[in-house]
């Protein structure tokens, strides 16, 4: 958020510091945290940005705990603590054994606390798109590197993320084609998936086009530095349930949270119309896709085996209360 100071230790041998850099620091902090609106009721919400900073944590760490999150954070065990104690208050957080370590505790949250997280999120988002769409291309890239920058020159030992161009848009002429493609291609290849595949996603594609319903349905094609790198969908299934449909990344999307961000886009544009219940279909052999949908509060509510492109499989439904 803001650029962090020197602990005393650091500066006891550091260089020299020319009084106009610290002014000019300062100036920055003070400059920033207006501009992002830390000084005002974060994202529009009750929560302090402290708040929304620990449960961004719980909801995107594998198995969080809560040494791990006040460590990370430099928060006061004690601070962190009453933090998730007023989380589990509101019915927002459960504790779960830990499977390696009895002295520690696994934090989740539960479905109100992913509704409670997911619009503070989508804000988020919508905010530093926000900062972003107000230069032109170039010095969006300039704004990212110099960020950059200043991260791997204040905490060298934690390399900055990749600066990577990921767009969200809406679907051109050819990008249902390359869904299919790319599922087809895909899931041969990491899978073994005969062409049975291929066509009952080339059916689903098929139907979302000619029965498209714009004010109740989406399609989102991910684009990362030009190239399109993966797809997700919504239909209507019913007056109050949206489905979750094709959710596909090419391998050089992957590790950069992409298939995260695009559930996430799905689930916030469903609560927006107003639908009840979101629900998909998967198939147990597909680890990264389940767990995505696990984190975000996605409950498996039904599977059942099935013999379906070329080998035996699980199919899996599962449903998310919006």
């Amino acid at each position: 958020m803001t650029m962090a100071t020197m602990n005393a230790s650091a500066t006891a041998s550091a260089s020299p510091v020319d009084p106009s850099a610290v002014k000019a620091i300062r100036q920055f902090n003070r400059f920033y945290t207006r501009r992002i609106g830390a000084l005002d009721p974060y994202l529009d919400s009750d929560m302090s940005l402290t708040d929304v900073r620990v449960l961004y944590e719980l909801a995107h760490r594998e198995t969080p705990v809560a040494s791990e999150i006040g460590r990370d954070l430099g928060f006061d065990a004690g601070y962190l603590s009453r933090i998730l104690r007023r989380f589990e208050t509101q019915g927002w957080l459960t504790r779960e054994p830990h499977a390696r370590d009895a002295r520690q505790s696994v934090l989740r949250l539960t479905e109100a606390g992913h509704a409670a997280f997911a619009p503070l999120q989508q804000k988020s988002r919508d905010e530093a798109a926000a900062l972003l769409a107000a230069l032109p291309p170039a010095q969006q890239s300039q704004l990212v590197q110099a960020m950059g920058t200043v991260q791997s020159l204040l905490d060298p030992a934690t390399p900055p993320a990749r600066p990577q161009a990921v767009v969200l848009r809406d679907p051109a002429p050819g990008d249902i084609g390359w869904v299919v493609q790319q599922h087809g291609e895909l899931y041969a290849r990491e899978y073994g998936w005969d062409h049975r595949f291929e066509a009952l996603v080339a059916g689903i594609a098929s139907e979302f086009l000619l029965k498209f319903q714009p004010e109740w349905e989406r399609c989102w094609i991910a684009e990362l530095n030009g190239e399109r790198v993966g797809a997700i969908f919504v239909v209507r299934k019913s007056a109050t349930v949206a489905q979750l449909r094709m959710l596909i990344l090419s391998p050089a999307a992957r590790g950069l949270g992409l298939g995260g961000r695009l559930v996430d886009e799905c689930i916030a544009f469903a609560r927006r119309k107003g639908y009840k219940k979101m629900t998909l279909w998967t198939n147990t052999c597909l680890v990264a896709a389940r767990s995505i949908y696990a984190k975000r509060g996605f409950q498996l509510t039904h599977s059942e085996p099935h013999e379906g492109y070329g080998q035996p499989q699980v199919g899996e439904t599962w449903e998310l209360k919006l």
